[in-house]
């Protein structure tokens, strides 16, 4: 019986991390995951994006798995939907204290 409390106890400490890195790390990651293919799904025409690469451009035009942008004036190149790292200006935005 001792035995048995004895690995209860012994076991409580290797849960109690796998519980910590879940609600620190595991979670969160998921929750940004699901929040950036959310951001994926609803880009459109003129919203002005940043790539993985550190390219800056505004989307010209949205394909099922890839977007048309525009970088500067008459240079335009086609990505992969993926490698957008994050919306900077959406097309319906508006100015904060206008």
């Amino acid at each position: 019986m001792q035995q048995q409390q004895a690995a209860l106890v012994q076991l409580f400490p290797l849960v109690l991390i796998f519980v910590i890195f879940y609600f620190m790390l595991i979670r969160p990651q998921k929750t940004k995951e699901k929040e950036h293919q959310k951001t994926l799904a609803n880009l459109k025409k003129n919203d002005e994006i940043v790539t993985t690469g550190g390219i800056h451009g505004t989307i010209i035009n949205v394909k099922e798995k890839t977007l048309v942008i525009r970088i500067d004036d008459n240079v335009k190149i086609e990505i992969e939907k993926n490698c957008v790292a994050f919306l900077k200006k959406s097309q319906g935005a508006t100015a904060e204290g206008a």
